[in-house]
């Protein structure tokens, strides 16, 4: 499909032709072309002097990696053992609910209360 010999005759073609365009450029032209050239390799000497991110880019990812280990190993804080159930919310719905607001004090101290005594108070 692809002919090596005419891509190569393509390739030589194209250099020609840029070598002749580059010889008629005027001496304004190639001026701008140096001065561009100069100003790019001296970005290029400035990068290479100051201390580029990448140097800390292992040490950041070991970093995170053990802030993840650590996450993991802990387990979140705030897990309930307790899901809520469709009875919760039929409990709500029901006519009854209204004085389950009037107690709505009583309701918010047992959830404040510590799972760990069992109900002992005292």
């Amino acid at each position: 499909m692809n002919d090596p010999g005419k891509n190569e005759q393509i390739e030589d073609r194209a250099k020609t032709l840029f070598d002749e365009s580059v010889e008629r450029l005027d001496a304004a032209t190639l001026s701008r072309l140096n001065q561009g050239r100069h100003k790019a390799l001296d970005e290029l000497r400035r990068a290479e002097n100051t201390v580029s991110w990448g140097r800390w880019l292992p040490a950041a990812g070991v970093a995170a990696v053990a802030v993840v280990t650590v996450m993991v190993m802990r387990g979140p804080d705030d897990v309930t053992d307790d899901p809520v159930t469709a009875s919760d919310f039929e409990m709500l719905i029901e006519a009854d609910s209204l004085e389950m607001f009037e107690d709505l004090e009583f309701y918010s101290l047992l959830d404040e209360m510590d799972p760990e005594t069992n109900g002992n108070v005292g």
